[in-house]
């Protein structure tokens, strides 16, 4: 279980950004070097560190991570940040949060977080892990709900879940509308639903589907008729109260610090480049990772966490671009926004893992596009690692398309 005290002394003495470079020279946690090198970007030249700055032997992360969301980086990232530039009481912001690994690593340690996402799904499974409730009132809250009939479901789901599995889910999702309508929902109520969303589909027992794409990516009806013929499977029963009581013993599982509940944590569902609720020149640190060119499609892999928690999206508001420039001009507009909210000393660790086929580094556009904003980039920081459960599941080599490394740009304000 990861550290969950305040900063020791020698991070609070190497907070700054002089002091980064030294840090991540002298790297060697993993017994491995960091190799150095410069990139001539922009007429800047750009030093490049490249090590295994946090590593799978680190990946005794918090247990209240552990749901899935797609393309979310480990909490070992924004822990490498926080530990380094934070006091306790640092405000830290993450303007795409996804699952909100950045803002649970900030509070966990003791900083106050805000996070931004225009997906309410991700607001739906941050918020309940930002404030917790107990697992005891889980527990007897889930043993007394009888589920209502549900007043509509939709047959064609039945390619996921049994008959009796989905008048259940049915009834989960009616009984959250009706709570929500009588005024009664509350944060047991929420965690049971971010729970239930994190349970509706995935590749095990586990899960109240039967085998199917994992958790973290819904695929379509008609595609999962193809993979039901191809396994020569049909849905299981899966009993939900049991699967929502095992999946909160394990998010609960690990004690979480006493102030962890009382610090600070801020949500909003707004564009990352116009968050007006945000203070100007509030934020000590931003760890996040923007959505890729043309990789991840948030609506088409939320389409039924979407539909069980009654929530929707205008597709045209979450950003797919197709073409760097344009993906290039909205990043502009989001670090003219990250330079409003950020302090004099603060920092932005803008991670973008996406190398295409070695052709397209990612960092030497984000580095012109923050320069545009009147950021100065600091340093790039590759991240690598030797293996990854993800890599190894897609059939993926090795770092080869920026699955299997982070690469993260640093920046400050001039």
């Amino acid at each position: 279980m990861m550290r969950q005290t305040a900063l020791s002394t020698f991070d609070r003495e190497s907070v700054g950004l002089p002091d980064i470079h030294w840090q991540l020279r002298s790297f060697f946690e993993f017994n491995r070097f960091t190799t150095t090198d410069v990139r001539h970007i922009a007429q800047l030249s750009v030093p490049i560190y490249e090590n295994e700055f946090w590593t799978s032997k680190q990946r005794d992360c918090h247990s209240i991570h552990e749901v899935s969301y797609r393309a979310c980086y480990k909490p070992q990232l924004p822990d490498f940040f926080v530990r380094r530039f934070c006091e306790p009481g640092d405000v830290v912001y993450d303007p795409f949060m996804g699952r909100g690994t950045t803002l649970i690593q900030a509070k966990l340690l003791g900083c106050p977080a805000i996070g931004n996402d225009i997906n309410p799904v991700a607001s739906i499974l941050a918020a309940s892990r930002l404030n917790p409730p107990r697992r005891s009132e889980v527990e007897k809250r889930a043993k007394a709900i009888a589920l209502p009939q549900a007043k509509e479901c939709r047959e064609d789901l039945l390619v996921f879940f049994h008959p009796d599995t989905l008048r259940e889910i049915c009834g989960w999702r009616q009984y959250f509308r009706d709570r929500k309508q009588e005024g009664t929902f509350d944060r047991v109520d929420a965690w049971i639903q971010m729970v239930c969303c994190n349970r509706l589909t995935g590749h095990s027992t586990g899960f109240f589907s039967v085998y199917t794409l994992p958790p973290n990516q819904a695929t379509s009806v008609e595609a999962q008729k193809r993979i039901n013929e191809k396994r020569k499977q049909m849905p299981e029963y899966r009993d939900t109260k049991a699967l929502i009581l095992r999946k909160s013993r394990q998010l609960l599982a690990d004690r979480l610090p006493a102030y962890y509940r009382t610090t600070r944590a801020e949500l909003i569902c707004a564009s990352a480049d116009a968050t007006p609720s945000i203070s100007a020149e509030s934020v000590k640190l931003i760890v996040t990772s923007p959505p890729f060119l043309d990789t991840v499609n948030y609506v088409e892999d939320n389409w039924l966490r979407m539909w069980f928690c009654d929530s929707q999206i205008p597709a045209a508001s979450v950003w797919q671009f197709r073409r760097l420039e344009r993906w290039l001009s909205k990043m502009t507009q989001c670090f003219q926004e990250f330079r409003r909210v950020l302090r004099d000393d603060g920092v932005i660790a803008f991670e973008v893992g996406e190398i295409r086929k070695g052709v397209l580094r990612l960092e030497n556009e984000v580095i012109k596009a923050a320069l545009s904003a009147d950021l100065i980039p600091e340093c790039v920081m590759i991240n690598s690692q030797a293996f990854t459960k993800t890599a190894n599941c897609w059939g993926i080599s090795n770092n080869e398309l920026g699955t299997n490394s982070n690469r993260i740009v640093l920046l400050k304000k001039r």
